[in-house]
């Protein structure tokens, strides 16, 4: 038996619900923006969504090929060098993004290999990360790329969020994870951009969980204590457990999701206890659930249901919350295998929706017009428009199998007229592409055909009906399998039938 919640909404409610869904989104390395499946990939999720930034490693990475050392005398190694920047790939990845709508979220890093001062590295694509062995050096990059960027486009490039650097908490991320270099890098950092145009937004300290209270508590400690007047502050989120690795994938447990959202308060409470910086913007540049790109979690209905919660209430305490990433080309741990490989994407490669897509999707549609919500709780978010409709989104988040299906019994306040009733709904049944290609063999490489195959599965099954109110509430139910999610459309709408035209004998309802 299915447990029955209902949901009555009044004229009057009001929840608070901040619905920044749209703000920035995730990317791999920079670099992989000139391949086409790339480009595919990002095409199909503005088309969709439709977000305003994206942000992603390895600006200063090698293989973008903006920092260039040259000697006058070739043969002589001993001569000395000079530094000229090639602005080349940088231009055609930026115009890319900007012809689909979107600005850059500006990650500076990682740190070119003749500027470096050492030989650590992360990833099979092998960004280093150590600090600059000359400081002046480092800020001559910075300040070159960001009057590159004004000279191209103007003063739209001051829109350009700037971050310093990812994750320094880390020693994979930052040589030793040294704080205090780290702090110098971001005063460096901050005072450079600046003195090409103060208007340029600038933040940090970009950590990742499990020291980030310490790191967050410093970091404004040190901004405090230098007059750093910083524009935002961000930080990352990830919600499972440590994975067990088998094979090439890990397998990892969701958290608690109440935790992680009261640490994600603690920033807030953080950065609030110096009168200069609250209310400081905090940005959420990374979230997902699993942190590692080949974990299978990332390719299910329950992340999507699980999502669909997160996306209920990051907007609670923060400005923005980038999903890390948009798409499955992505090659921290080398190219994936299969086309459902665990990836963080919302898209499969193959240009393969995966059910978190509709998670964003779903979200997004909530605020294609002005609207006010009208209920939240960890089932749903509702809202309602003012030509009388309503739009919602109902979701089924569990953390284990359980077998807790939910009936969602809605009864809305409404004026007397007769509705439009839409469901758009994504569950393990009608919208789970993953199933579809374990059922044929899961294919490492699917050809043409296939491919389109797991297209068809991985769209919402889309139904309609109308409804009439009465005494002025319109009530209806959604049911709701576990790890489901459901958007929904509830309109006012009048029949405007054609001459002749009657659904109701075409249906053979009547004789």
């Amino acid at each position: 038996m299915a447990e029955t919640i209902i949901i009555s909404v009044h004229d009057g409610d009001r929840a608070d619900f901040h619905n920044q869904v749209d703000y920035c989104i995730g990317t791999g390395r920079m670099s992989l923006a000139l391949h086409k499946e790339y480009h595919d990939q990002l095409k199909l999720v503005q088309e969709h969504i439709g977000f305003k930034h994206i942000r992603g490693h390895g600006l200063f990475t090698d293989d973008m090929a903006i920092y260039q050392e040259f000697r006058q005398d070739f043969f002589n190694p001993d001569s000395p060098y000079e530094v000229e920047y090639n602005f080349t790939y940088l231009d055609r990845v930026m115009d890319d993004y900007r012809s689909m709508g979107l600005d850059p979220f500006l990650e500076l890093g990682f740190m070119p290999k003749k500027m470096a001062s050492g030989e650590q590295t992360i990833f099979y694509w092998k960004g280093n990360t150590t600090p600059p062995k000359s400081y002046e050096a480092w800020k001559d990059l910075v300040q070159a790329l960001l009057r590159h960027l004004l000279e191209r486009y103007g003063e739209d490039a001051l829109s350009f969020p700037i971050e310093v650097w990812n994750e320094p908490n880390l020693p994979g991320f930052w040589y030793k994870a040294d704080m205090d270099e780290y702090f110098k890098l971001f005063k460096e950092s901050f005072e450079a951009i600046k003195a090409v145009d103060e208007r340029f937004r600038v933040g940090g300290p970009a950590v990742c969980g499990g020291t980030d209270e310490k790191w967050i508590s410093a970091f404004m400690e040190f901004c405090h204590n230098n007059s750093l007047p910083i524009d935002f502050v961000t930080r990352h989120h990830y919600t499972t457990e440590l994975p067990e690795r088998t094979g090439h994938y890990g397998y990892a447990e969701l958290m608690d999701d109440e935790a992680g959202f009261k640490n994600l308060h603690s920033t807030r409470e953080i950065i609030d206890r110096y009168p200069e910086y609250k209310g400081l913007p905090i940005h959420i540049t990374e979230f997902n659930t699993s942190y590692i790109p080949n974990c299978p979690l990332h390719d299910t209905n329950q992340n999507a249901a699980y999502i669909a919660k997160q996306l209920s209430r990051l907007g609670d305490d923060n400005e923005s919350y980038s999903y890390w990433t948009f798409g499955d080309v992505f090659e921290e741990m080398g190219v994936p295998f299969t086309p459902f490989h665990g990836g963080f994407g919302l898209v499969a490669n193959g240009c393969i929706p995966k059910p978190t897509f509709w998670s964003f999707a779903f979200f997004k549609a909530l605020k294609k017009k002005e609207g006010v919500c009208v209920h939240k709780s960890d089932n749903g978010v509702i809202m309602k428009y003012e030509d009388g409709s309503f739009r919602g989104v109902l979701f089924n988040a569990t953390r284990q199998r359980e077998g807790k299906d939910l009936n969602v019994s809605l009864e809305l306040e409404a004026g007397e007229a007769e509705y439009s009733l839409v469901e758009k709904r994504v569950d393990e049944e009608s919208c789970n592409p993953l199933k579809l290609w374990h059922s044929i063999g899961e294919p490492a490489n699917p050809d043409e055909e296939i491919i389109s195959l797991l297209k068809s599965a991985a769209y919402p099954a889309v139904s309609g009906s109308r409804l009439q109110s009465k005494d002025g509430r319109v009530s209806f139910e959604l049911p709701l399998a576990e790890n489901a999610l459901v958007y929904f459309e509830l309109t006012p709408s009048v029949v405007k039938a054609d001459r002749g035209y009657d659904y109701e004998r075409v249906m053979q309802h009547t004789h």
